[in-house]
């Protein structure tokens, strides 16, 4: 069998990956380096509230990719610096739903000024067109993935609630 000649093209996926990879990295020194004395991670979950109102510590930890005891710290330090509260879910008193304070503005244009900065560098030397046309391949990719794991975890859903009802 004969390996790929190493000027292959890398395939889409990895593409994708690396690219995200990087532009984490990236972002991650950005925050750092905004002087904001947060975290990478709080000014992380600083954005993802204010990107994602109204959802529960649980489901803003899912967006993050980080597990719920790691983001209860982050929390709990923003929490105490008065960025954000944390509301019972008038739905489910178990559950909470974090909120941004007014307080969090300046911190979120500084997350905002720090990320603008990394995006420029990201997009160097594309045109405002060519930008334009990668958002809206990234978000049709991430549409047609988010529609196929919706779908992927509703089959179970729907098993069990056949089953339960038998």
């Amino acid at each position: 069998m004969r390996s790929p000649p190493s000027h292959a093209t890398p395939p889409l996926g990895f593409l994708l990956v690396d690219s995200a990879r990087l532009y984490r990295a990236r972002i991650d020194r950005a925050f750092d380096g905004a002087g904001l004395g947060l975290t990478i991670g709080e000014a992380r979950a600083l954005a993802h509230i204010n990107i994602n109102p109204g959802l529960r510590q649980s489901a803003l930890a899912e967006k993050m990719s980080v597990e719920p005891m790691t983001l209860v710290g982050f929390l709990d330090r923003l929490e105490g610096l008065g960025l954000v509260v944390r509301e019972t879910d008038p739905t489910d008193r178990r559950a909470k739903i974090v909120a941004l304070t007014d307080a969090a503005r300046p911190y979120l244009d500084g997350i905002e000024q720090a990320a603008a900065r990394a995006r420029e560098e990201a997009t160097r030397g594309f045109s405002d067109e060519e930008r334009a046309q990668l958002r809206d391949f990234l978000d049709r990719i991430r549409g047609n993935l988010a529609r196929d794991c919706a779908g992927r975890e509703a089959a179970p859903r729907e098993a069990r609630s056949r089953e339960a009802r038998k």
